[in-house]
Order: structure tokens, then C-alpha cells, then sequence
């Protein structure tokens, strides 16, 4: 039965990354996961040797997605065993990276970046607006990578290659793949459907994938605290629809209001002009239902929940791009890529407290949205010069433009009467953004054993935020009618690869990042967690991040064992931290009828992370694999004491935000013939008191100490499988979270699916 199940996992997985060339029979299917060859693309942006780059990087392929056959992009992410993902609600995912996660992470589609002007320090879930059925692989750099990719990348960048079409010959190339899935934990029903048309010049792949989500159940087994992650009560209205009631849960592991659902569009067409320029257009759009903030409507004011509607509307994204792919054999460049990009970003949000009486005039009859709007624009060009046999050149330009607007309404729900002024999330009178950037990096293999990577960047950042303070449109007077902020940032990396050995591989990188400040950092005004809110504080500075790391990689027994070790240490200058501020010479303010705290981002002297990351890959036989990853972070940052005339030697140490406990993944991977599967556990140690930044984005009120912050340690057995029909059709069986365990992800405001069982079929023509 073991051999049986870990069988299934790796043969669907050469089947789909040799699908663009034609399906192989079955029989002769045989992947290893040891592979010194490995390709990467995002690194320089250019087709390398994953050797060759000094950066630590995962790939993950068709064949891996296809096995795993996650719900989402971020559980994909998860996946890995080297991600952390957090989650605030059923519809949520956002990646940690070496300690840093939302804005001070990258993403980047097809060559877009996806950060926008509106993208916050706390948790983001817009990664799963990413169809993970049409990825044709992701790469994940850890660590500072602004050279190439600029602001925002300074834990890191999750690149999502999707599929490209396929051209035809002499007869039309037509291909199908279609895929439906059901999972247990949250009653999922998902159906993809793809399709290829190609021509000799002409080429176009369609895709669309539906999802719908219940009410996601949580394990029944609890350890230590059996009543911690209960949903006991929702809120629902009272039998005459006149005010909110408390309702009892029948089954206090569904987690209610935790459903939702939603719909990906891609097109894709390419035009083969001639044998040296490819020509495409690239349409993306994902929406969907209202997501609720799950651990929002389970946060308790006195005896009562404090919010009835908490949640984000429809979120929707929608990008498309022209690109050229174009080769020559001039003197500027070999290969060069050209993408002209627009996005419209549309994203609600909505909240109501609940109301013992919907006829009173009570503020809490009032249902509030705020509406933003971003539209991005943005050139990329990326060029590749050899410049003779051993040395290549990278080199580009990028501009990016952000316009955001922010609207907000107040309505009465018994009535229906709306209410005005309401004041905006964002400045009312609009922002702009421009980043424009130019780089160039350079690889040069000095012999078989040595390998010199360096680059520079220089970036310019220009930022305006515009407030209307008359007394019709804002109830919240600001002492200023503008924010403006410019920057600029000159970043670089130098990195050597010494292989003394052909089985051995050392790599040392230094190498830099920052970020800018963003809208959302300099300009927001909402109700954060408790009684606080956060203000604009238009002081603020980049953050820069000077990293440096040293890995170690050998393979032993004839190249079946791989070892791999890394260490990296992160300096964090002007680092952008939530604390307590003072705005007016306030402390607090009346904000929404509460009498609340002031918060803003503040830049603080300097944060550090560093961090350990090992793995241990076996292709113990032709037929069974093993592969083992644990990665350890810790993070801290100075607090100036201003009483003590900003003396450093007086600084206050805390413990930064984001920064997960101790985690890992250990699977044995089987694969004969038709059948492959995996049998696998993950796990992570516990996030102690001590380690919690209290009343950050830790959120230690969502713990099972909502006052000093603890998370328990977990620990999940899980197994998958695929077995592959014929070459047309495969099935997919898996259990997830065997044991039934109830566990939380460090930070997260909803607990983990309990067991889960899944089963989809796939159909390729």
C-alpha cells in the first residue's frame, strides 16, 4: 500500500512538464528529483543555470502542481515546505519570506509586478487572484532582489510564469485540458477548463477556472487548549429582522462565514512575425463573491461579537499586456523582451458592528464600504548581450505609474438611506505614484570553478497624495492638503560561486534592497485592531535592506544524496514599523464614535533577520525519493527611547513582526509506471510570548493568548496520489491532515482545514 501511494505523485508530474512537446507513454515515465541541471529564468531574467546563480531559488513546475492539485496559488506556495502562509479568512494567503511578507515581498506575473501603490504591511491574500491551474512554473528568489526587480523586493520575489501557447504545423495544434476537483474540509468544487488553438503564425490558449467554497472545518482533535479556534457563535438577525442576534454554532469546528468563491480568465495569443520576433497579448482576470474577514467576525466586544459584516467585496484584477520577444545578432543585444502592461485593481471593503437595535439611531445601524481603485501602467524592457564565451550582460529600464482613487459610503440597513460625508481609507482627492528604474548586471564564468556575479540599479520614486479637507466631503480635518515625497535609491549585488569540486558548490552573496514608501504606507486613515487607528504620517523614509548570505550545496553516493545549507543575515535601516504617534499633539482621537489610540508607520533605526535554511534530498532507489526542508528565522529591531536624547545605547529591543516560528517538510515520494504518491508531514514549532511583537501584524489577539501571544506547535500527516488512467486521463486521491489535528498557522486569524479528503480528475487531449 506504501509503494502504491507514493507512486502516484511524481509521474503526473513529468507527464504535464512534457506536455508542450507531447505526452510520453506511461510506462516510460521516471522523474528524479535530484536534477544539476535545473533552468531558471528570473534570476537575470534571462535562461541560466540554476548553478550558476548565486541567489537561493525554489521552481515550482507543472508536475508539482498537477500532484498537489492545491485550492489556491497560496496553498501551492505552501506547499513548497519552505513558505509559511498566513491566512485571515477562507479566501486568504499571504507568503512569508525569510521573514518579511505583503509589501516588503514581490510579485511578479509574466514579467508585471503586481505590487501596487495600495499594497499594505499587514496581511495581503492577492496572490490568490493567481490561477495556479495555468502556471507553467514559479520561481521563488529569497532574498533582497531590487537590482533586477527594484522596490518591494526585499525578503524576496514569487515570479508565476503562466502557460504559452503552442504553434502548429502543417494542421491545426489543438489541445485540451480540463480538471475537476472536490475537497471535503470546505465542501470545494472547482472545474478548470483550457484549450490550445495553434497555427503556423498564430497561436491562442483560453482558460477558465470556477471555484466555490463552503464553511471551512477545522480539525477535531485539540492539543493543549480545547477551546481555542471554536466558533461558538455567529451573528445572524433576530426572528423580526430588527437587530442582530448571537447565534449558537451547532458545530463549533465550522468555522462560519468562512465561504466564498471565485471565477480566473486568461487569453493569450502569440504572433510569430518571423523566426527572430514573437509578438503576444496577455488577458488576465480573476474576481470574486464577497470574502468575509473571518477573524474579524469572531473578535469579541464585552459579550458580544464586536462586528456583524466584516470582509472585502468582490476583488478583482484584471491585467493585460503586449509583449515582443525579439533575437538578434547585433552588437546590443542577443535576446530582448519588451512588455507594455495595464492593470485595473478594484478592491471593497465592508464592515458593520453589530446592532441591538437596527430602528435606533445607533451608529451601528450603518454599513460602510470603501471602494479602491488602482490603475497601473508599466514598461519593461530586459536585454541579453554574451559578451564573448564566458560573460553575459543584462540590462533594462522600467517605469511604473500608479493612480489610486478611494471612495467610501455610510448606509443605513434598515432604512437604506445612505449617509454622507464618510471618510475615505486613502486620500480623497487621489494619488499618484511613478517609479522609474534602469539596471545592469553582469555574470562572468571565470573558470570551471569560479563564477563572479555582480549588478547595479538605480531608481527614482515620486509619490503625491491629495486630501479634500472641506467639511462636505470629509469629516476628518487634516492639517494639510498634500503629501508629496521623492526618493532615490541606488542598489547592487556581488556574488561568487566556488565549486572545487564537481559535486561541490559553495556561494557567497551580498546584495541590496529597498522600499519605497508607498500610499498606503504614507497616507491611510482607518480602525485597526482594538481601539486604535492609524494616520498618515508624511515623514516617512525608504527602508533599505543590506543582506548577506553563504550556502553550501554537495551531492554524494554517486550523485543520489543532495545537502544543502544556507545562512543569511539581513540589515534593515530606516525600517518601517506600526507604533503609538501623536498627530495634532494627540495621542488619541475620537475616530468612528471611539475614543482611540494613535498609530502610524514610523521609520525606527534598524531591524536585523537572519535565518538558517537546510534540505536534504535522497533518490534512494529508481522508484522512491525523499526529501526533507527546515528553515528557522529570528528578527529584531531597535526602538529609539526619545526621552533618552536618542542615545542607542538605550534603545529598546523587540522582536520584529512577520517572523514565523521554526517550520518544515518531510516526504518519501513513490512513483512506478502509472501510479505515483506521497506520503508527507509538516510541521512547525511554536511562536512563544516572548517572540510576539505586541500589537502588530502578529496579531497575538488571535492566538491562544490574546494577551501575551502564543501559537502551539502542529504537526500534520498527509498523503497524495495520482494514478494515470491512460495518457489522457488521471485521477487524484489525497488525505490531508490525517489525524484530523486542529491547528493555526503563526499570525493567522482562522484555523487550518482538518482532514480533508480529495479527489479530482484530470482529462488532457
Amino acid at each position: 500500500m506504501k509503494k502504491n501511494l507514493i507512486s502516484t505523485m511524481m509521474g503526473m508530474i513529468a507527464i504535464a512538464s512534457m506536455n508542450a512537446q507531447g505526452t510520453p507513454p506511461i510506462d516510460t515515465i521516471l522523474t528524479k528529483l535530484i536534477n544539476l541541471n535545473e533552468v531558471v529564468f528570473s534570476a537575470n531574467k534571462a535562461e541560466e543555470k540554476k548553478s550558476d546563480v548565486p541567489y537561493t531559488i525554489d521552481i515550482i513546475k507543472v508536475k508539482d502542481v498537477e500532484l498537489s492539485n492545491p485550492q489556491t496559488t497560496a496553498d501551492m506556495l505552501s506547499n513548497t515546505g519552505n513558505i509559511m502562509v498566513q491566512k485571515s479568512q477562507g479566501g486568504g494567503g499571504s507568503p512569508i519570506i525569510r521573514g518579511f511578507e505583503a509589501n516588503r515581498v514581490l510579485i511578479v506575473v509574466d514579467g508585471v509586478r503586481m505590487n501596487n501603490a495600495i499594497y499594505r504591511a499587514g496581511h495581503l491574500q492577492d496572490v490568490i487572484t493567481i490561477d495556479n491551474a495555468m502556471l507553467d512554473r514559479t520561481e521563488i528568489i529569497y532574498g533582497p532582489s531590487s537590482v533586477m526587480y527594484g522596490s518591494d523586493a526585499l525578503g524576496g520575489v514569487m515570479h508565476f510564469y503562466t502557460k504559452n501557447p503552442l504553434f502548429g504545423d502543417d494542421k491545426m495544434n489543438f489541445k485540451l485540458n480540463s480538471n475537476l476537483r472536490y475537497s471535503s474540509a470546505n465542501q470545494e468544487k472547482t472545474g478548470h477548463v483550457d484549450f490550445n488553438l495553434g497555427f503556423k503564425k498564430l497561436a491562442s490558449l483560453t482558460s477558465i477556472t470556477y471555484s466555490d467554497f463552503d464553511d471551512l472545518r477545522t480539525g477535531y482533535s485539540r492539543n493543549p487548549d480545547p477551546s481555542f479556534g471554536r466558533c461558538e457563535y455567529y451573528v445572524g438577525p433576530n426572528a423580526a429582522g430588527t437587530a442582530d442576534s448571537m447565534i449558537r454554532n451547532p458545530n463549533t469546528n465550522i468555522q462560519k462565514k468562512s465561504g466564498y468563491s471565485q471565477m480566473d480568465f486568461m487569453e493569450k495569443l502569440l504572433f510569430k512575425m518571423n523566426d527572430k520576433i514573437n509578438v503576444g497579448l496577455n488577458v488576465q482576470y480573476s474576481t470574486s463573491s464577497e470574502i468575509n474577514r473571518y477573524d474579524r467576525l469572531t473578535d469579541y466586544s464585552g459579550s458580544n461579537l464586536k462586528f456583524a459584516e466584516n470582509g472585502y467585496g468582490p476583488q478583482n484584477r484584471m491585467l493585460v499586456s503586449l509583449y515582443s520577444t525579439i533575437k538578434s545578432e547585433g552588437k546590443l543585444f542577443d535576446n530582448m523582451r519588451i512588455t507594455a502592461a495595464y492593470q485595473d485593481i478594484a478592491q471593497e471593503r465592508f464592515n458593520r458592528k453589530f446592532s441591538t437595535d437596527y430602528t435606533s439611531a445607533s451608529g451601528s445601524n450603518y454599513k460602510t464600504k470603501n471602494l479602491e481603485k488602482v490603475n497601473v501602467y508599466s514598461l519593461n524592457a530586459d536585454l541579453r548581450k554574451q559578451i564573448k564565451e564566458k560573460n553575459e550582460l543584462s540590462y533594462g529600464v522600467e517605469i511604473v505609474g500608479n493612480k489610486v482613487t478611494s471612495a467610501a459610503t455610510k448606509m443605513n440597513i434598515y432604512t437604506g438611506a445612505n449617509v454622507t460625508p464618510v471618510d475615505t481609507r486613502y486620500p480623497n482627492g487621489g494619488s499618484k505614484t511613478m517609479n522609474i528604474g534602469a539596471y545592469l548586471t553582469d555574470s562572468w564564468e571565470i573558470n570551471e570553478k569560479f563564477i563572479l556575479s555582480d549588478g547595479l540599479r538605480f531608481s527614482h520614486n515620486s509619490l503625491t497624495s491629495n486630501f479634500d479637507t472641506a467639511a462636505a466631503v470629509s469629516t476628518f480635518q487634516f492639517p494639510y492638503t498634500s503629501v508629496k515625497q521623492t526618493n532615490n535609491a541606488l542598489n547592487g549585488n556581488l556574488g561568487l560561486i566556488i565549486m572545487p569540486e564537481k559535486n561541490i558548490r559553495f556561494s557567497i552573496l551580498g546584495s541590496t534592497g529597498f522600499r519605497s514608501p508607498n500610499v498606503d504606507d504614507m497616507s491611510r486613515v482607518y480602525e485597526s485592531a482594538g481601539s486604535t487607528v492609524v494616520v498618515p504620517n508624511s515623514k516617512l523614509k525608504p527602508e533599505y535592506a543590506y543582506n548577506i548570505e553563504g550556502g553550501l550545496a554537495t551531492t554524494i553516493m554517486d550523485d543520489k544524496i543532495k545537502l544543502e545549507a544556507t545562512y543569511n543575515y539581513t540589515l534593515l535601516k530606516n525600517a518601517i514599523v506600526m507604533k503609538e504617534f501623536q498627530y495634532d499633539g494627540k495621542d488619541s482621537l475620537l475616530f468612528n464614535g471611539t475614543l482611540s489610540q494613535v498609530m502610524a508607520a514610523q521609520n525606527v533605526d534598524e531591524a536585523f533577520i537572519q535565518g538558517l535554511f537546510g534540505a536534504i534530498t535522497a533518490d534512494l532507489t529508481d522508484n522512491v525519493s525523499f526529501k526533507t526542508t527546515l528553515t528557522y528565522t529570528v528578527g529584531q529591531y531597535h526602538q529609539q527611547l526619545a526621552s533618552i536624547n536618542n542615545d542607542p545605547n538605550h534603545d529598546t529591543i523587540l522582536p520584529m513582526d512577520h517572523i514565523p516560528p521554526m517550520f518544515g517538510q518531510t516526504s518519501i515520494i513513490y512513483h512506478f509506471k502509472k501510479f505515483e504518491s506521497e506520503i508527507y508531514a509538516r510541521y512547525s514549532a511554536a511562536k512563544i510570548g516572548r517572540d510576539y511583537s505586541l500589537g502588530a501584524e502578529d496579531n497575538e489577539s488571535y492566538s491562544a493568548d490574546p494577551v501575551s501571544g502564543y501559537m502551539p506547535a502542529w504537526l500534520t500527516f498527509n498523503i497524495k496520489t495520482a494514478y494515470h488512467v491512460t495518457k489522457t486521463v488521471t485521477i487524484n486521491l489525497a488525505v490531508e491532515n490525517l489525524f484530523d489535528s486542529h491547528y493555526r498557522i503563526f499570525a493567522s486569524g482562522i484555523s487550518a482545514p482538518g482532514r480533508n479528503i480529495m479527489a479530482a480528475i484530470r482529462v488532457k487531449f
